[in-house]
């Protein structure tokens, strides 16, 4: 079934609701024949056949509404307030998130209603129930304190197959356990602490960046960034690196060097294009729903990004499966493999070789950890620089502190990070305005009750509900972080705000999640920033977007409120957040009296 088009495999899944309807006349008609003797006039059993469909349909969603509501006062609560929609079935609502994930300013379509509904809604799409919510205490509901009441769910497993297979990213249960229980080991203090690798890339990345920039040329730092993260990831996971830096740097679009078909065509490139095209038709897939196969009627669009990045990874796999073969038929013990532990050296894919010989099991966790590994430290670092090329003043102060602890070539040790507080609280405030994952979804697996805020009533969740929630409008709200919510600010997670908002209620910040799938590598993500950022500013001295080459917002833009009228790129969403057409930037090189 799966060699199906998308399309067709979605309409036979469909067939019982189809074919209800008009059995139920068929049925209905033939009942009243034998029973009364009385049937529907030849004339009229078409018009009545086709009729059947809406009108089935209406009772169905009318029923499911009242019960819906009957639930909700049965428990004492209340239906979260619905999303204004005036055709049917929300598709004003559905054409407007496309138009929003195309062209708009990412959450802007929900946070024109926050004021109105509050910022708990619910966005009905194709009949089906979406309960949006930016409120800390529902987050905190979803990923803590009623963590067993939510899951990913079936559809988001649906919508995300094709990218993320049986991954831990895309498993419940017993299955996700399994996959967080085999990851965690790669992710403890001493394998993190390591820099080497961090090191490595980073001096390439830097010496690369530096000739680009002598030749007259601004830089992508996303590019850039993306390539270190990418080299840095595959090291850490497979023990090889796929050398996307060897490709070098991208050229901007105005350069005739941008065009070159040999950089295209280098393996690693195409790799990287393809998982970035991959996440992006996957993140398209969320906005239909259930019914996210009739936006793919035919094709798979995923799978055919997917399909290139296979052929880039599976030589390595193949490689590491022989590997193992080997080891285990020269092994007398034959120990079984299930309870070998981790050995001091592995690698996660020398690991998961130990756990199953299935190349799709392994290949689909390995993506999975590399999207967590490469996209959204690559994401992180970018938006920092963005911030810094916007803000000299926090530029100077954080070289101070790293030039002060560190000194101007010395490579940086975990104890100089940990010591360096401007430079996390730098961080920090990038994850607050550009979390790396800024929005997420989870499905209610059982009713289940939020509660009030505010003094308002709580909020009834029925079964089987989507529930997206958002940390990027959450970590911008003016209500939690202060009036200056909307400004980049370090200065907060230092001073007497992180006491006054913060701390007192700490689920207004989750960048990396929480509760029992809080991110395992945080902390990597932590110390592969900071190492880069280091080493970047340990070099150069000060940042400036290059809107010669950088992909500009519209100008109307600047007449909207918030960060949307100060915006110098646009900011876009797959799973994670990223620069539209990349962030372009020159930089200026650290006097010589500084690099010694």
């Amino acid at each position: 079934m799966d060699q199906l088009p998308p399309g067709i495999i979605y309409l036979i899944s469909c067939l019982p609701q189809l074919l209800l309807p008009p059995a139920i006349v068929y049925g209905l008609n033939h009942i009243c024949d034998f029973v009364f003797h009385v049937s529907l006039p030849a004339w009229s059993q078409i018009p009545a056949y086709v009729l059947s469909f809406p009108a089935l349909f209406t009772c169905s969603v009318l029923a499911e509404k009242y019960r819906d509501s009957r639930q909700a006062a049965i428990h004492g609560a209340v239906l979260a307030p619905m999303f204004p929609s005036r055709w049917p079935g929300g598709l004003d609502v559905l054409a407007a998130l496309i138009q929003n994930f195309k062209v708009g300013y990412m959450g802007d379509l929900m946070e024109e209603q926050c004021g109105t509904l509050g910022h708990t809604f619910n966005m009905r799409v194709l009949f089906e129930n979406r309960i949006f919510t930016a409120e800390p205490e529902y987050t905190k509901a979803i990923l803590a304190s009623k963590f067993t009441s939510f899951a990913k769910g079936p559809m988001f497993w649906d919508q995300v197959n094709s990218l993320l297979g049986t991954g831990v990213f895309n498993s419940d249960g017993d299955v996700w356990k399994f996959h967080r229980s085999m990851t965690r080991p790669f992710f403890s203090k001493d394998r993190i602490s390591h820099f080497d690798i961090f090191d490595k890339h980073a001096e390439d990345a830097i010496s690369q960046l530096k000739t680009r920039l002598r030749d007259g040329y601004p830089v992508d730092v996303q590019d850039m960034a993306s390539r270190f993260t990418l080299d840095s990831a595959t090291e850490f996971l497979f023990g090889k690196n796929v050398c996307s830096l060897s490709a070098g740097l991208t050229y901007p679009a105005s350069s005739p060097l941008s065009k070159d078909v040999a950089f295209e065509n280098h393996p690693a490139n195409k790799f990287a294009h393809a998982f970035s095209d991959a996440q992006i038709a996957t993140g398209y897939r969320g906005r239909f729903g259930s019914a996210w196969r009739l936006s793919e009627f035919w094709t798979d669009r995923v799978k055919k990004h997917m399909d290139v990045c296979y052929k880039f990874i599976d030589p390595i796999l193949k490689e590491a499966l022989e590997k193992s073969k080997m080891s285990k038929e020269n092994d007398d013990e034959k120990t079984d493999t299930k309870e070998r532990e981790v050995k001091e050296g592995d690698t996660l894919l020398d690991h998961l070789v130990n756990y199953t010989e299935d190349p799709i099991v392994i290949r689909d966790e390995i993506l999975n950890i590399m999207i967590a590994g490469r996209d959204t430290t690559a994401a992180t670092i970018t938006f920092v620089i963005y911030m810094l090329a916007q803000h000299p003043d926090v530029l100077l102060r954080l070289r101070e502190e790293i030039l002060t602890k560190v000194g101007s070539s010395r490579r940086p040790t975990y104890d100089d990070m940990r010591d360096m507080k401007y430079l996390r609280a730098v961080i920090n405030e990038t994850l607050r305005l550009y979390p790396a994952v800024p929005f997420n979804v989870r499905t209610s697996t059982e009713p289940t009750v939020w509660p009030g805020i505010n003094g308002g009533k709580p909020i009834y969740i029925p079964p089987n509900t989507r529930t997206p929630y958002s940390v990027f409008l959450m970590h911008r709200r003016t209500d939690l972080w202060g009036p200056d919510a909307q400004e980049f600010d370090p200065d907060r997670f230092l001073d007497d705000r992180l006491r006054k908002y913060f701390t007192p209620n700490p689920f207004i910040f989750v960048p990396f999640n929480a509760g029992p799938r809080i991110c395992l590598g945080q902390q990597f993500a932590y110390n592969e920033t900071s190492f880069f950022l280091v080493r970047l500013l340990q070099q150069f001295s000060s940042f400036s977007l290059a809107t010669d080459a950088q992909t500009l917002p519209p100008a109307e833009w600047a007449k909207c409120p918030g960060r949307k009228a100060i915006e110098k790129v646009i900011i876009k969403s797959h799973l994670t957040i990223y620069a539209h057409d990349g962030l372009w930037v020159r930089m200026e090189e650290a006097s010589p009296v500084e690099v010694v």
